[in-house]
């Protein structure tokens, strides 16, 4: 993979959120769309378009404010959120002066502010970044992988998770996930409906087991669609984070020998949340639901093969 100076990536990523946040509510409103479109006939039984774009057009201020009120929510309320998901703690200056040593003496050399630094008491090695802007942008570490790299392995991780924040790939990955997260509720929601009421509504209604039918399968079409355009913003970004850290330590082989220990005991089991997992240094489809597509597992995998990053880190 070709290397692209940070200052690019920046303004790679910003124009990436932008993109986002125009193309997921326009998702959002397609499939609102598509599910007025093929529930609307005629007198005749043959679907109306006329009359579908007027019921769409009536709706679209509804649907846009639930879609504004769930961002808003989730954008502010992140932190506690993953908080929650991960049961990190703070990890106090005094606890381990190792850590903060090595996260000091990396933000020096590229001149950015201290992040916070969190903990998860797991024996899993693995590590994730977190925040979106110099207020709450954080560092959470397991207990696994403080104990077990040593200090040129640990420093390799730790510039990784900051290269995610100096990227910016953070302030983009909670984007992805506050947009996804909106069509996975839908789905969970249609599913569960049409599982427990849709017998029922059928035996009284036809047409609103069929309103149900359409709409898990609307819903479930755009969830995958946004699927595959996180999982692909996120596999790059993790070759980028490790060239730059890299670059930052000076040390490409630490980096490399750090995923070889991770790869062999990085999953988290506490953390049930597959949007908080996408976020860790390393997650494999096996790991989360993902797993389901099989062959296609590849396409929907957060993370590139682990190998693939050494091989990549083993070039420098």
């Amino acid at each position: 993979m070709k290397f692209v100076g940070i200052q690019k990536q920046i303004r790679r990523n910003n124009r990436k959120s932008i993109l986002l946040l125009v193309a997921f509510p326009l998702l959002v409103l397609a499939s609102v769309f598509a599910v007025v479109y093929f529930t609307t006939f005629d007198e005749y039984g043959n679907a109306n378009l006329t009359l579908a774009n007027e019921l769409f057009i009536n709706v679209i201020p509804f649907v846009t404010s639930i879609v504004l009120v769930w961002f808003l929510i989730a954008y502010f309320a992140h932190g506690k959120m993953i908080a929650m998901a991960t049961g990190a703690k703070s990890l106090e200056r005094k606890e381990n002066m190792r850590v903060y040593n090595l996260v000091e003496n990396l933000c020096m050399s590229v001149g950015m502010k201290m992040p916070k630094v969190n903990i998860i008491e797991s024996e899993a090695l693995n590590a994730f970044a977190s925040g979106l802007n110099e207020k709450n942008y954080t560092v959470t570490l397991t207990r696994g992988i403080i104990e077990t790299l040593d200090d040129n392995e640990l420093e390799g991780v730790i510039a990784h998770e900051l290269m995610h924040i100096r990227n910016k790939d953070v302030r983009l990955l909670v984007v992805t996930i506050v947009f996804v997260g909106i069509f996975s509720f839908v789905v969970q929601i249609a599913f569960r409906s049409f599982l427990y009421g849709g017998m029922s509504n059928r035996r009284n209604n036809k047409d609103s087991g069929k309103l149900m039918i359409i709409i898990l399968i609307v819903s479930l079409v755009a969830y995958l669609i946004s699927m595959v355009f996180k999982f692909a913003l996120s596999r790059k970004r993790e070759y980028m984070a490790d060239s730059g850290a890299a670059e930052m330590t000076r040390k490409p082989w630490a980096l490399a020998s750090a995923l070889r220990k991770i790869a062999s005991n990085h999953h988290v089991k506490q953390v049930k949340s597959e949007e908080v997992q996408q976020m860790f240094i390393e997650n494999t489809p096996k790991d989360t639901s993902a797993s389901m597509f099989g062959g296609l597992s590849g396409l929907f995998s957060t993370h590139p093969p682990i190998e693939k990053r050494i091989q990549f880190l083993e070039q420098f």
